[in-house]
């Protein structure tokens, strides 16, 4: 419990850290809110600008705007957005299961693909290995909205399988999700791949063939248990990543979700959007990198043991 509880407050610190310089960046921004709002409007009189200011607090000096800041986020207020004038949590709920949905059947994918690419071709040599490294070097090095766009080119265009863009039905993620998770498969491949390769090289990999274990037995039983490790970690900070930066994907595809609505205010420059997704991502970063620290101990005991 107390490894759990510095955990949490490691992520509090984070959190607090993230807040504090996007206020920082909101600071130094040269843009005015009230402009924002209202644009080139000549109607727009000195005394209504001031009472937007006011409104928004912006008339006070620096250091209470930051505390008002921090206060409204200890008591989950993003604040409210310049251009929709709706509550940011509003707008980021109404388009976050769009984007858990694909980011969510992506890594699920990638994992996929990662977990029966080292499967196969762990302590092994030959032509499917040289071959499936190289897919894996292809895949990464491959900008993802490359293979959105070659994917498009092929499943839409060509042989109209797939929807070109839109949200529509399942058709319509099977593209998203393959663009994302195919960008994904190749560094996680290659992680659990080279955990695998170590783990059959141990000394109980031998141990469990003179006692007649299989070889398929022998990968999925034991060799994968030693690969899930780095695999869980470099999935879950994708799947952060993904959460916060799915802005191409959902850009090549036309789909709804928090990609759309960050480019959205980034080009409207409603920073109170923009802040309010980047500190959502760093939450769910967060969250997922402690759930995972407490999931490291029911996949391998040793983990336990040693924090003990």
């Amino acid at each position: 419990m107390r490894e759990i509880l510095v955990r949490i407050l490691a992520g509090v610190a984070v959190l607090w850290a993230a807040a504090s310089l996007a206020f920082v960046v909101l600071q130094l921004l040269p843009s005015d809110p009230v402009q924002v709002i209202y644009g080139s409007d000549s109607t727009v009189t000195p005394e209504m600008r001031d009472r937007i200011r006011a409104e928004y607090g912006l008339d006070l000096p620096v250091h209470q705007q930051y505390a008002n800041f921090i206060s409204r986020l200890v008591q989950g207020d993003l604040g409210e957005s310049y251009q929709q004038r709706r509550s940011v949590v509003s707008i980021i709920t109404s388009e976050l299961g769009s984007t858990i949905t694909m980011a969510v059947l992506a890594v699920g994918f990638a994992v996929t693909l990662a977990v029966l690419s080292a499967l196969l071709t762990a302590g092994r040599r030959g032509f499917w290995r040289w071959l499936i490294s190289g897919i894996e070097l292809v895949a990464i090095a491959t900008p993802a909205f490359w293979i959105g766009i070659l994917l498009l080119t092929f499943f839409s265009f060509r042989w109209a399988i797939f929807p070109v863009m839109g949200d529509s039905s399942w058709r319509s993620l099977v593209l998203p999700v393959a663009t994302l998770g195919l960008s994904l498969f190749g560094t996680l491949s290659q992680v659990m791949r080279q955990e695998m390769d170590m783990a059959l090289e141990q000394p109980f990999a031998l141990t469990a063939r003179t006692r007649g274990l299989s070889e398929w037995a022998l990968r999925w039983r034991h060799a994968l248990r030693h690969a899930l490790i780095p695999g869980l970690t470099i999935s879950a900070e994708m799947f952060g990543a993904l959460l916060g930066g799915a802005i191409i994907t959902e850009t090549v595809f036309g789909r709804p979700g928090l990609g759309r609505i960050t480019l959205q205010a980034v080009r409207n420059q409603d920073i109170p959007v923009v802040i309010g997704v980047v500190l959502f991502a760093a939450l769910v970063f967060v969250t997922i990198n402690i759930l995972v620290d407490l999931l490291y101990r029911l996949i391998d005991p040793r983990v336990q043991r040693a924090g003990a």
